[in-house]
């Protein structure tokens, strides 16, 4: 018998975060994650004719806006060109 646990890590499968760690880089991974899991999903159900292609497409967007949000709220980025300036 398959516990609950096992099942979720089968179906949402997480890598484990190598990054800079702070809070919001710990979020932002997450949700790219996340992102990254969505996705398959839909082009799965689009390659296997469950999806049609404009419907999947718009998902799609939908969830790169979300994650654009995201990233943008957590000011992840913003300042990556002047920290290398610095180094």
């Amino acid at each position: 018998m398959i516990n609950n646990n096992d099942k979720n890590d089968f179906l949402y499968p997480r890598s484990p975060y190598h990054g800079k760690v702070q809070p919001k880089n710990l979020v932002f991974n997450a949700n790219l994650q996340e992102f990254a899991q969505q996705i398959s999903y839909i082009c799965n159900l689009e390659t296997g004719g469950k999806l049609p292609p404009n419907e999947a497409y718009k998902q799609i967007k939908s969830l790169w806006k979300e994650l654009k949000r995201s990233k943008k709220a957590l000011n992840i980025g913003k300042h990556t060109s002047e920290e290398g300036k610095n180094s």
